[in-house]
């Protein structure tokens, strides 16, 4: 029973970060502007996701036929964060041609 109620929180801990991060993505590209944003933050959010998803892998117990749906989560949560990424690059850019 704790291990189903360990699984619930971890996904409501990444449905939450999930439209967490679409909405972060949408500010940048509105704000059009890197100032205020953390590459150092955003590679280390980066870092977690890969770390989940490799804990997954790794996890002798973890089945993934019946549990596939945890790793669609963090991979879906790795992309958001992949796209602020380029976003903050994009927003740099502009922040340079913007100082010319």
């Amino acid at each position: 029973m704790e291990h189903h109620f360990a699984e619930i929180l971890e996904i409501i801990m990444l449905i939450c970060f999930g439209f967490s991060w679409p909405l972060n993505v949408i500010k940048a590209y509105k704000a059009r502007t890197a100032k205020g944003k953390s590459l150092w933050f955003i590679c280390l959010i980066l870092l977690g996701y890969i770390a989940g998803i490799t804990s997954k892998f790794v996890n002798p117990y973890f089945d993934m036929s019946a549990k596939w749906y945890v790793l669609f989560f963090y991979f879906l949560n790795f992309i958001m964060v992949s796209a602020d990424l380029l976003m903050y690059f994009r927003n740099r850019r502009i922040d340079r041609m913007n100082n010319e």
